[in-house]
């Protein structure tokens, strides 16, 4: 990532109830060595997998976080605040281990994507930006997966910024969603910070400024006469828009040695106007010039244009994958799931009445296991952190809720999936660019079975849990009860 031109203090970007109890862990003395989970609890859209993304600035948010004395004096005026506490701010300094999924992998819910080890009030000040990052990008980096799935090797642009929730949610956004395959952005600021191609032509209004839309196309190839790409939809797409599209290549780009590159529709019935269009264009020697349509598409209108036989070679999306209209929320959570006392780290576990938000305990990997064959995704295993997974030997994988369910596997790889990022405060992860951080998400989303990535019912990926973890897990369940 290029480094942006303004810097911004974050460190007030958090909820106030974790800087009271920061304030209270101070002043009883109580900052010993905790673990917390980040974790999400369902898949938005009802689907079968999401995709990890935002650890890059997850990472720049823990290198930058310190407190100004501007943030001091405001926690001065709210009159809650032991001195000492706001001491401990000023000279404030990470010091604990987080351990992260990558960005563009797979994920799944109930199996922690990122967790820090360290002392309480460190580990508890970072949670909303945490989530805050996490799950926006991995909440648009799922929502483009799916897009893009529909699209069947069809080019997807991300053109959503001028619907976007905000400048950080359009800029982020549009990283999300290239880490998930989109090509390029219309928003120019993330090809400037991100190199991420900027995209995009014209506007209507740009037609409509010209005293005739052959004019228009005309004095846009003059401009750009080796990319011309031309919006055909102003006035009659069949009638008028793709006849002067292709005036203005006879009349001015062949004779000069150039081509129409492209054309946009962005209205209408885009399968039956792709169908003519193209038709139109292949009379007129123009096979390879491309046809890119936009307007509130989303999936499945993606799907079913392609299902109709539509002629389009890219898709522009706009607001339905840069707000991830369909279902906005990711449910990302941060929970303690451990607590040194007396020198021992001992599970914590929160217990409720809604099972989803019955937790798992103590400090955990987590393991993919592989195929050795296929190389597809056999299930995850979230394990204690002592734990390692023999490949050597058959591993049980059994059902957490419905533990008679099981499978015995053989012939399996087993891959850690939460790497170093910090080691009590130094960040010793090696940030890969974006164009790897893309091409790795391509690589470990081919490794799902077609039935996981299906939009409707999709099949169940199994999270499971080891035999030790499970035990551990009812034990805690039955002393908890008994309180």
């Amino acid at each position: 990532m290029k480094r942006r031109d303004t810097m911004r203090n974050l460190s007030m970007l958090i909820d106030f109830y974790e800087i009271t109890m920061a304030n209270s862990y101070f002043t009883h003395n109580k900052n010993e060595e905790a673990v917390f989970d980040l974790f999400f609890r369902s898949v938005p859209d009802e689907g079968g997998y999401a995709i990890m993304a935002g650890l890059e600035q997850a990472i720049q948010y823990i290198q930058e976080l310190s407190f100004t004395e501007k943030d001091i004096e405001y926690l001065k005026t709210r009159k809650l605040f032991d001195e000492g506490f706001l001491d401990y701010l000023r000279t404030f300094k990470f010091s604990c281990d987080v351990h992260a999924i990558k960005e563009g992998t797979p994920i799944f819910p109930n199996e922690p994507v990122l967790t820090v080890k360290g002392p309480i009030i460190e580990c508890q000040l970072i949670e909303t930006m945490l989530l805050l990052t996490i799950n926006h990008q991995s909440l648009i980096a799922t929502k483009t997966s799916r897009i893009v799935s529909a699209a069947k090797g069809r080019a997807v642009l991300e053109f959503g910024s001028r619907r976007a929730q905000g400048y950080d949610a359009a800029t982020f956004g549009a990283r999300a969603a290239y880490i998930a395959g989109a090509v390029g952005s219309s928003n120019t600021i993330t090809d400037r910070d991100f190199s991420i191609p900027a995209l995009g032509t014209m506007a209507h209004s740009y037609v409509q400024s010209f005293d005739s839309e052959y004019e228009a196309f005309t004095a846009y190839a003059q401009t750009y006469p080796n990319d011309t790409v031309l919006l055909v939809d102003t006035y009659s797409t069949l009638n008028s828009g793709v006849p002067n599209a292709i005036k203005v290549y006879q009349d001015y780009l062949k004779p000069r040695g150039f081509t129409l590159k492209g054309i946009r529709i962005d209205s209408g019935d885009l399968a039956y106007l792709s169908i003519k269009a193209r038709e139109m264009l292949d009379e007129a020697g123009l096979s390879d010039t491309k046809i890119t349509v936009s307007n509130s598409l989303d999936e499945y209108l993606i799907g079913n244009l392609v299902e109709q036989g539509a002629a389009i070679d890219a898709f522009g999306v706009g607001e339905r994958l840069i707000t991830s209209k369909s279902d906005s929320v990711f449910g990302g959570v941060y929970k303690l799931a451990a607590l040194k006392h007396n020198g021992k780290l001992v599970p914590k576990m929160k217990l409720s009445d809604n099972v989803v938000k019955t937790t798992n305990p103590g400090a955990k990997k987590l393991y993919r296991l592989f195929d050795k064959d296929s190389k597809m995704a056999i299930a995850d295993v979230v394990t204690l952190e002592e734990e390692i997974i023999d490949e050597s030997k058959p591993y049980l994988l059994f059902d957490p809720n419905f533990p008679w369910k099981n499978k015995e596997v053989t012939n399996f790889s087993a891959v850690s999936l939460l790497e170093p990022i910090f080691v009590k405060g130094q960040l010793v992860y090696q940030k890969p660019s974006l164009k790897e951080i893309k091409a790795y998400h391509e690589t470990q989303i081919s490794t799902l079975w077609a039935e996981v990535k299906r939009f409707e019912n999709p099949h169940p990926y199994y999270v499971d849990l080891s035999r030790k973890l499970w035990d551990l897990k009812q034990d805690l369940i039955e002393q908890y009860s008994k309180n």
